[in-house]
């Protein structure tokens, strides 16, 4: 479990600064092309107010410095490539400028002129340069398109550079967060380690009065005979010695070395005989049990702890399933190994509390829990097994009625 919390603060810890380095990288480049498009807009326009040509003085006299609508220099006009086509209303070109382009002929005009015809008045893009189309006359318009490829192609530099030094955070980022994840979660381990110690201990002082209390009960019941109020407390010593057990199990399943011992073994013929002993127990609560197990399949895995994850779930299914249900019992063969499904109907369930059934001590019910002898560890139990085999474990309920717990095993 230590090692589990340890690789998801690890993964979350990256993912965050991971999203936000992305984030900030988006806003950067976001304001880097909208700076650089304003900055060809604001050029389009002082374009076509100068009737197609740029000025050759900015407003203070030649003086380097800036107009209200964008930057200028002396330079300006020798620097800018742009070429600019004037045509009638019917899209019939009549005067085509080319002498501050290199790279557009006028065989390569027709392009451009049904690029301008098919968007109208307004800016565009297209093959390079932007566009900016105006209506100069009663049936007269002015298309300028500008060279825009050293623009863009600096923001897509820039974005990519931005993106390369993000992902050497990132890796930064995670290998720091590696080197100080032991000791970021050390005080959940210690706690952790405090824990398991309890439970061991608690576990092992509780087993021998348990065993003479029990003891004692027998050879009351041989002196006096069977009474109501024994049976009881026979039950409920039963329930102590269950639930001892079960701490034990969930301590062990905890350790950093896996108490699962693996080996082959014929997993359909296993779950088999496992479901087929919980036949008569649902019977005798009213359900029916159906079991639908693929012949013939094998797994690597701890024979006992799937048998035990089986018998958790069969139990509570026959525990908490409707009045009168059907019960269904499943193992197929996966696509990594074995799917084991369980499915039946049930009266009190809560979907939006699926999700937390698999935490320890916790019961959806608390008052059927006790009817039944539930202690909220059996399905934590049944998650740390699944793990074990590196598997997961889930539930479902997809109409709201019916509860579906679902365990795929690699």
């Amino acid at each position: 479990m230590i090692e589990r919390l340890r690789k998801r603060f690890i993964r979350i810890a990256t993912l965050a600064v991971a999203g936000v380095l992305l984030l900030l990288c988006v806003t950067v480049n976001a304001a880097n092309y909208i700076s650089a498009d304003r900055q060809l807009t604001q050029m389009l326009r002082m374009i076509c107010d100068n009737q197609g040509t740029v000025p050759h003085f900015p407003p203070d006299g030649g003086k380097h410095g800036q107009k209200p609508d964008g930057p200028f220099t002396p330079e300006t006009p020798y620097s800018t490539r742009y070429f600019v086509l004037r045509y009638n209303g019917d899209g019939d070109l009549e005067q085509a400028d080319l002498t501050h382009i290199a790279a557009v002929s006028e065989s390569d005009t027709a392009q451009y002129l049904t690029a301008a015809l098919r968007h109208g008045a307004g800016f565009g893009y297209t093959a390079g340069y932007k566009y900016y189309v105006v209506h100069t006359d009663t049936d007269r318009w002015m298309a300028v398109f500008l060279d825009c490829y050293q623009q863009m192609h600096a923001v897509v530099t820039f974005a990519w550079m931005s993106l390369a030094a993000m992902a050497v955070c990132v890796v930064l980022v995670y290998g720091i967060v590696v080197l100080c994840s032991r000791r970021a979660i050390a005080p959940v381990v210690q706690a952790s380690e405090r824990q398991k110690q309890f439970i061991t201990d608690a576990s092992h002082e509780l087993k021998t009065p348990i065993t003479v209390i029990a003891t004692s009960l027998k050879v009351l019941e041989m002196e006096v005979g069977q009474q109501k109020w024994i049976d009881k407390a026979e039950s409920q010593t039963e329930k102590l010695t269950e639930l001892v057990n079960e701490l034990v199990t969930l301590s062990r399943m905890d350790e950093e070395a896996s108490p699962l011992q693996m080996a082959d073994f014929p997993v359909s013929d296993a779950l088999t005989e496992t479901a087929e002993s919980f036949r008569d127990f649902a019977a005798s609560a009213g359900h029916t049990l159906v079991v639908r197990v693929t012949p013939g399949l094998t797994y690597c895995g701890d024979e006992y702890a799937i048998r035990q994850l089986v018998s958790i779930l069969l139990d509570n299914a026959v525990k908490y399933a409707a009045p009168e249900a059907t019960i269904v019992f499943s193992l197929e063969k996966g696509r990594h190994g074995v799917v084991i499904r369980t499915e039946n109907p049930c009266d009190t369930l809560n979907t939006a509390a699926l999700g937390r059934l698999f935490d320890r001590f916790y019961r959806a019910d608390p008052a059927r829990s006790g009817e039944t002898g539930g202690f909220g560890i059996g399905l934590a139990i049944a998650r740390s097994i699944a793990e074990g085999h590196h598997g997961t474990i889930r539930a479902e309920s997809p109409d709201g009625r019916t509860v579906i717990f679902t365990v795929e095993l690699r």
